[in-house]
C-alpha cells in the first residue's frame, strides 16, 4: 500500500473515530466502573469488532447487509436491544462505581466481550467500513489485502483514540467514588445515553 493513500486515510478515518458514539461511551461508562484498565479492555474490543466487520466486508458479509433489508433490520434491532439491555441495567443497578477489587479480573472479560458485542451488532459500522474502505483501494488483485491493512490502521486509531478516553475517564473516577451522590448520577447519565443510542440505531434509515 502507497504511503499517499495511507495519508489520505488517516485524517479521514481518525474524524470518524473521533466521533461520539456506543463505543465511546461504553469505554467511558467502564472506566468510571471499573478503572481504566477496564476501559482500555473494552476499546480492545471496540477494536476486534473493527477487524471483525474488516473481514466480513472481505469475505462479502457486509455486501449481504447492504443489500438485503431485512438482514439489515434484523442485526439493527439485535444491536439496538443490547445497548438498551445495557442501558436499563445502569439504570437499575446500585453502586455500580464503587471500587471492585475482587472481581476485577470478570470485569475486564467482561467489558471485553461487551464492547465487541456493542461494535460487532452495529449494521452501520458493517455498512461504514464496505462503503468507506473501498475509496482508498484501487481495484486490484490485491484489494482485499489493502482492505484488510485499512482495517488494522483503522482498528488502532480506534484503540488510540479511546485507550486516551479510558485514561481520562479512569483519572475522573477517583473524585466520583468519594460521592455516592455524583456516582449515582453517571449511573444514571450512562444508561441512558445507552438507551438514547440504542433508540436512535432503532431510528436510522438503512444507509443507500
Amino acid at each position: 500500500m502507497e504511503l499517499s493513500t495511507l495519508a489520505a486515510f488517516v485524517p479521514a478515518a481518525l474524524a470518524i473515530v473521533l466521533a461520539p458514539g456506543p463505543d465511546t461511551m461504553y469505554v467511558v461508562t467502564r472506566s468510571l466502573g471499573d478503572g481504566r484498565a477496564a476501559g482500555v479492555v473494552a476499546g480492545c474490543g471496540t477494536a476486534t469488532g473493527v477487524l471483525l466487520h474488516t473481514a466480513a466486508a472481505v469475505a462479502g458479509l457486509a455486501a449481504l447487509l447492504r443489500a438485503s433489508a431485512t438482514a439489515y433490520t434484523v442485526v439493527k434491532y439485535v444491536g439496538a436491544a443490547y445497548l438498551c439491555y445495557l442501558g436499563v441495567r445502569l439504570l437499575l443497578s446500585e453502586g455500580t462505581f464503587e471500587p471492585t477489587p475482587d472481581g476485577r479480573t470478570r470485569s475486564l472479560a467482561e467489558s471485553y466481550r461487551r464492547a465487541v458485542a456493542i461494535n460487532v451488532t452495529n449494521p452501520k459500522v458493517a455498512v461504514f467500513v464496505l462503503a468507506f474502505f473501498p475509496q482508498f483501494v484501487p481495484a486490484a488483485a490485491d484489494a482485499p489485502v489493502q482492505m484488510s491493512i485499512l482495517g488494522v490502521v483503522y482498528a488502532g486509531l480506534s484503540l488510540l483514540y479511546l485507550g486516551g478516553v479510558a485514561l481520562f475517564a479512569g483519572r475522573v473516577r477517583t473524585r466520583l467514588l468519594d460521592s455516592a451522590r455524583a456516582g449515582r448520577a453517571i449511573e444514571y447519565l450512562s444508561g441512558s445515553v445507552l438507551i438514547g443510542f440504542g433508540v436512535r440505531l432503532v431510528l436510522d434509515e438503512r444507509p443507500v
